[in-house]
């Protein structure tokens, strides 16, 4: 927007304000005056809607048998606030079977202590959780820790789980 326009809807508002105030009549002329205050905030970097990078965590055998608990921690040693994602990643070996979802369930535990059935996207023999649900906003010095429950329903198969924590941003 230009200058000369910036000052022609200036002096438009202007006008119209005190048209509409001639026109109210003396009732409104004789209310108080209000003030409204705008604060006007610079606009904030968008976050990317994908990782930056990732945070490896140490990796564990698939086990058959009971299930296997697996947490995941991160600190924000930044002094700022950081966009993360926890995700579990279990692998196939590199040579075939390749891992399906029906091979393992994966659960996370909730904040009320019960444990909630997670849904797992698959490729290439990998499968993972989701990133987009499991984003959090962690302050500045705050620690991010989710606990999930690994369990073999095909006891013919092998891989790896490998916890990871995605980062968004600079």
């Amino acid at each position: 927007m230009s200058k000369n326009s910036r000052a022609g809807v200036t002096l438009l508002a202007a006008l119209v304000a005190v048209t509409g105030l001639a026109t109210a009549g003396p009732a409104l002329a004789a209310t108080p005056a209000v003030t409204a205050a705008v604060t006007v905030t610079a606009p904030r970097a968008q976050e990317p809607a994908t990782p930056t990078d990732f945070v490896s965590l140490p990796a564990s055998p698939l086990r058959a048998g009971d299930p296997q608990e697996v947490t995941v921690t991160y600190r924000n040693s930044t002094s700022t606030t950081t966009t993360v994602a926890p995700q579990l990643l279990v692998t196939s070996p590199d040579a075939a079977p390749f891992l399906t979802p029906s091979d393992v369930k994966v659960e996370r535990r909730t904040g009320h202590g019960c444990w909630a059935a997670v849904r797992l996207g698959s490729q290439t023999g990998t499968l993972f959780t989701d990133l987009v649900g499991a984003r959090r906003t962690l302050g500045a010095g705050e620690t991010l820790k989710e606990r999930y429950r690994v369990t073999v329903l095909n006891p013919q198969a092998v891989g790896t789980v490998e916890p990871r924590v995605a980062l968004y941003g600079a």
